[in-house]
């Protein structure tokens, strides 16, 4: 092949991707590029090699023009094609000319590693005047390859996030920063061991805490496949590149309420591309990454080798600012990193234990101020005052009774422990004597013992009955008429009452034990104990902070409804004398959906169970996931709440979750799949995608029990199944076992 069919075949690439980047959509610099193009094949046979050259020069030169013409009317939409397109650039070209030299870890097939996942040791070159340095880093990020199929287009399954979770813990033991590229629509949607949602639950867990730096790079970042190696330090995205909480395809199946596998209309796809503020500009903006890379005209593709040279210098950059900003001995080098764009000045990229602290703390500090200059807080100015006030003696009183008193009172109690014991092993020998001595005395007589004490273990607690506690009836039961269980030919149930099923038998079949929904409030009156419940932040509303085409009418309908501001009610209350801080997603407010207020809410009543040093509950009264009309101001409350959850627990928390009806997507894939402890009532439903979503994405039918709370127990996701009529019991076992006498410190 000659030099000027070379350069045919180049330009006849170019113009295929371009159509393909534009879709169906006409436009006149795409027309005019095919045109010229085709004329030029045509006449090339009639002339010269001289005017085959001087043809082709120009070729190239209307290509270059209009590329850039092109770039500049890009729609959110076209920006997902470039991403998705089999010539972006990958992981391993990254890999090939970014870094100086690396090692892939683990295998290449399904077998051994997901192939949508890959893990690299590697290191980068530096010069630094005469001496040469080689920074070690951990490379992780998904592989969508160019086209090949058994990647499954960046989709990573459950053990390749598992994977990626094993080697960011090596990277912490051996003190080296991790480096993330994020290439993904979104996780593979299977509950398979160790499960999707779980697993990216414990990905986010660790990376709140991972003592190293972490660097992510966006090309595509799709929900919760995203979310489990996105948690970093510095968030770098490239311009052609889209970070959303659901691709345009999946929020405007949402939006149209299609079923059966019916295709949203291409102007329907574009509407909620544009609504959703995909873009790396729109989340530059929101403030949701720190800095775009800007790519060539059209988007990075694996022959653009002055864009390597860029993100090499952005991820050195972006790694020694990390280490800076945390160390104590920096002096000017900060300075000049940020004013001067010098990456020849040596960071060395080890941290010492102090930093690492600093790191994790500065780490949740970021996270926790995202999207709260969207928050719609309704409080009184009064209100949020006495609140303040209340909040610092609170923190106050801990300090003083837990930190300052608590330790020494510790220190003192198993001193004493340890006394107690030597002096009852002394005293129990001495008085085992003398009653052997007694015992042989003419005329004595061993006392008979009181049958109940050998024979118990301990005794009930006194209190009331489920019958007498009982005192909310569901509107459910206002029905007169009869129900049919749904196992009734599976076990033979008869037809039950309404009026008793809802009131008396808690929505439970009183033969088959089948859970009927129930609502929200049934739990208020039935699990908590009477007039102690004391809700907080109830002004705090959910809100449309994109816009998003009809949000305010369905928010102020499901305010109207449920007479809540959003899916996220928080109180504290006891059970059975127990104090505790709950926070409860209620599936009637937008099928529990999770957005800026709900996870704001979570986050406060996590900091309130820290700073009270009390149990912190979530009852999921059902979550359909993260709420996607707030676009990217939804999902960033994965990593933030996950934050919330685990500073909690390093102080020293317990952390319950309960799950009920049905709980999926985002929520169960962060903070709530993160507790230690996890149980559902025999109703729930939990799982990372519904069975539509599953179909749509793998084209796999699930079976129908799939979600089921004794499936889910199965395969190790929550640790008990509980019976509605016995959660209040269960629930008090629950809070004196793990939590023991302290019920807060471990």
């Amino acid at each position: 092949m000659n030099q000027a069919e070379k350069q045919i075949l180049d330009l006849s690439e170019r113009l295929r991707y371009i159509e393909d980047i534009f879709g169906n959509r006409e436009n006149a610099n795409v027309a005019l590029l095919r045109s010229k193009l085709n004329d030029f094949k045509k006449n090339q046979s009639s002339l010269d090699a001289g005017q085959i050259k001087r043809h082709l020069s120009s070729l190239q030169d209307l290509f270059h023009f209009l590329e850039n013409k092109l770039e500049k009317e890009l729609t959110p939409m076209d920006r997902v094609r470039i991403v998705r397109h089999p010539q972006r650039i990958s992981l391993k070209d990254i890999l090939e000319n970014v870094y100086d030299n690396y090692t892939e870890i683990g295998g290449q097939d399904e077998y051994s590693i997901d192939p949508a996942m890959i893990i690299a040791r590697a290191y980068i070159t530096r010069k630094v005047g005469k001496k040469i340095y080689k920074q070690p880093v951990m490379v992780i990020g998904q592989e969508k390859g160019h086209g090949q199929e058994f990647r499954n287009g960046g989709s990573v399954k459950p053990w390749g996030n598992a994977k990626a979770l094993e080697y960011m813990k090596v990277a912490e033991t051996e003190n080296i920063p991790v480096h993330t590229y994020i290439f993904t629509p979104g996780a593979f949607p299977i509950e398979d061991y160790p499960g999707a949602a779980q697993q990216i639950a414990k990905n986010i867990y660790t990376m709140a805490g991972l003592k190293v730096p972490v660097i992510a790079v966006i090309s595509e970042g799709g929900s919760g496949g995203a979310e489990a190696i996105g948690l970093a330090d510095t968030r770098i995205m490239m311009s052609h590149g889209y970070y959303s909480v659901i691709s345009p395809e999946g929020a405007a199946a949402i939006e149209g309420r299609l079923r059966g596998g019916a295709r949203a209309t291409p102007e329907l796809v574009d509407r909620c591309a544009q609504q959703l503020k995909i873009t790396a500009q729109d989340n530059l903006r929101m403030g949701y990454i720190d800095r775009i890379l800007q790519e060539p005209p059209l988007g990075a593709r694996s022959e653009h080798f002055d864009f390597f040279k860029k993100l090499r210098q952005e991820v050195i950059l972006a790694t020694d600012e990390v280490i800076l900003s945390v160390r104590g001995f920096k002096l000017f080098r900060a300075i000049a990193l940020r004013k001067l764009n010098n990456p020849n000045i040596y960071v060395r990229w080890g941290l010492s234990p102090k930093s690492m602290e600093r790191l994790t703390w500065q780490r949740y500090q970021k996270f926790r101020s995202y999207s709260l200059k969207y928050l719609v807080d309704r409080t009184a100015t009064w209100h949020k005052v006495i609140t303040k006030i209340n909040e610092v003696n609170w923190s106050i009183y801990s300090f003083l009774r837990y930190e300052f008193l608590g330790r020494h009172q510790r220190k003192i109690t198993h001193l004493a422990e340890d006394v107690q014991g030597e002096v009852q092993a002394v005293f129990g020998r001495i008085m085992n004597k003398g009653s052997e001595i007694i015992k042989k005395i003419p005329g004595f007589k061993k006392e008979q013992e009181n049958t109940c004490q050998l024979t118990t273990l301990s005794s009930w607690e006194p209190g009331i009955t489920w019958d007498e506690h009982c005192r909310y009836i569901s509107p459910q039961a206002n029905q007169d008429r009869t129900i049919t269980c749904p196992n009734s030919s599976k076990f033979g149930c008869l037809d039950l009452w309404i009026p008793d099923l809802f009131s008396d038998f808690a929505g439970v079949c009183s033969n088959c034990g089948h859970h009927f929904p129930m609502e929200y409030e049934w739990y208020l009156f039935n699990v908590f104990d009477s007039r102690s419940i004391r809700e907080f932040n109830s002004r705090i509303e959910s809100s449309n902070p994109l816009e998003f085409d009809g949000l305010d009418n369905k928010i102020i309908q499901a305010q109207k409804k449920t007479g809540h501001k959003s899916s996220c009610m928080t109180f504290e209350a006891s059970i059975k004398g127990v104090r505790v801080v709950v926070a409860m997603l209620m599936a009637g407010f937008r099928g529990g959906s999770v957005g800026l207020a709900e996870g704001e809410k979570f986050i406060q009543a996590a900091e309130t169970a820290k700073r009270k040093h009390l149990p912190f509950l979530a009852y999921v009264h059902g979550t359909a996931g993260i709420r996607i009309q707030e676009g990217t101001n939804g999902v960033i409350q994965m990593p933030r709440c996950t934050l919330a959850v685990r500073r909690y627990l390093e102080s020293g928390g317990l952390y319950l979750v309960l799950y009920d009806t049905n709980s999926y997507a985002g929520p169960v894939a962060s903070f709530l799949g993160c507790s230690p402890y996890q149980f559902a009532v025999r109703s729930a439903n939990i799982g990372f995608a519904g069975p539509g979503v599953i179909m749509e994405t793998t084209g796999q039918d699930i079976e129908p029990h799939y979600h089921k709370a004794f499936m889910t127990l199965s395969r190790g996701h929550i640790q008990g199944i509980w019976d509605r009529r016995e959660i209040r019991d269960n629930l008090h076992q629950s809070l004196m076992t793990m939590g023991g006498e302290f019920l807060y410190y471990r």
